[in-house]
């Protein structure tokens, strides 16, 4: 086990065994039998890794919304309190500059920038909620400078919230994290949020510098400054990987108060219980696997969340999911196919992932499945469905750029999930009794 990984493990089950008061000489509580027990209790799948887990389909005639998970179902009532929330609706976008798999075409950098703002603008004229953009420093994406990209947005839109998804944390320095996102919340007129994580992909720690050894210590201690500096115009902090603060001001101060801050995660029990500590909501990456299989790690943030004394309500879970629409589900599962077998296995080749093959693609859209891909009305009984799973969620995203897509496609897609998908889901949910 190389050094990183044993940290974030024996972080993970330090966490799981105070959390649920395992005694220190219970069975897995050193060796190898240590990894069995964290395994066999909240599965330590990162985003990408669990992609290809299987997928079961439910028995014919059961209705979608009413899909039982075994055993995961059966526990349901004994899991912490929820709170029903709203549903947020939104997109999330990479800035993919892929040349499209099947014609060839390519954008210029320019052309895939004024594009992506095309869309921000279509999802706030359509009714949306959120649009996010992610951080990477890799050719294929154009991203990394979300702030620069969100704050044109906010001079073309009114009402959509706009996020990082995620700020690569670890990193950046939370100073200037937050004197972009403060400048952003005050050029929107109060819509900025930011989340939080350490991102999939590692670029960015050799660009600027930084160990990989140091992985989980440099989230943890920036995080730890960003909320001192969104509490505090004047800061006193000192910490391992920055240079003290001594009170000096953190300039400008957002419109918001306090900036909403959530924590981008993937599949770490550690993370989970981090967030719930610190009360703060959760954006959970689900690309991959069957999304009920997270309910154990969401209800371990939300008991670490009721542990430290967080109300219900302030213990919001948001969901990150690949997805697409069309006028049918053929249409929506044949338009976004080529881009993201292409994205995913040019991943691979770095990854050492097997071959993304159209058969697990058709079988992860299936019914239980991660992918959000079809028509209106299949993809809303599906957001129900996990809904229900997770003991609700609050705010949604599509990831709908892995790759380049056809702009007049993208575009479609967007307008039906504002104007169709949306209003679906958020009527369905508005007629569910509380507690239910």
């Amino acid at each position: 086990m190389i050094k990183g990984e044993s940290h974030r493990f024996l972080s993970a089950w330090s966490a799981i065994r105070k959390l649920f008061k395992v005694p220190i000489n219970a069975p897995g509580s050193n060796g190898e039998d240590q990894r069995t027990l964290v395994a066999s209790t909240v599965p330590l799948f990162e985003p990408f890794i669990c992609r290809s887990a299987s997928v079961r389909h439910p028995t014919p005639g059961i209705p979608k919304q009413r899909i039982s998970h075994g055993k995961q179902a059966a526990s349901a009532s004994q899991s912490p309190v929820s709170v029903t929330l709203p549903m947020q609706i939104g997109i999330d976008s990479f800035a993919a500059a892929i040349s499209d798999p099947t014609t060839g075409a390519t954008l210029t950098p320019a052309e895939r920038l004024n594009h992506l703002l095309d869309e921000i603008e279509l999802a706030d004229n359509v009714g949306l909620d959120v649009f996010g953009i992610g951080e990477h420093h890799r050719p294929e994406f154009l991203d990394s400078a979300p702030p620069v990209i969100l704050a044109a947005a906010a001079a073309r839109t009114k009402n959509i919230r706009l996020t990082s998804a995620v700020t690569v944390l670890s990193a950046a320095d939370p100073v200037r994290v937050f004197q972009e996102f403060a400048t952003l919340d005050l050029i929107s007129n109060g819509r900025a949020e930011i989340v939080a994580g350490r991102g999939s992909f590692v670029e960015s720690y050799p660009l600027f510098g930084l160990q990989l050894d140091d992985y989980d210590s440099l989230f943890a201690e920036k995080l730890d400054l960003l909320l001192k500096i969104r509490d505090n115009t004047h800061v006193h902090w000192s910490g391992q990987h920055r240079p003290a603060l001594t009170g000096q001001g953190i300039y400008p101060r957002p419109l918001q108060n306090p900036l909403p801050i959530w924590v981008g995660v993937g599949g770490t029990p550690a993370s989970f219980v981090r967030a719930g500590t610190l009360g703060l909501p959760l954006m959970v990456a689900i690309i991959g696997g069957e999304p009920h299989r997270f309910r154990p790690l969401i209800d371990l943030y939300r008991k670490a969340g009721a542990r430290a004394g967080h109300a219900p309500e302030k213990l919001k879970v948001g969901l990150h999911s690949i997805g697409f629409l069309a006028d049918t589900t053929d249409q929506a599962a044949d338009t976004f196919y080529p881009g993201y077998a292409h994205t995913f296995n040019e991943i691979g080749k770095e990854r050492g992932w097997s071959k993304t093959t159209r058969a697990q693609f058709d079988a992860t859209r299936g019914p239980t499945g991660a992918l959000l891909i079809g028509d209106a009305q299949t993809v809303a009984e599906k957001i129900l469905s996990v809904n229900e799973a997770l003991g609700g969620i609050a705010r949604l995203t599509f990831q709908m750029g892995v790759s380049t897509l056809p702009h007049q496609k993208m575009m479609r897609a967007i307008e039906i999930l504002g104007t169709q998908l949306a209003s679906m889901v958020r009527k369905s949910l508005a007629t569910v009794p509380d507690g239910t």
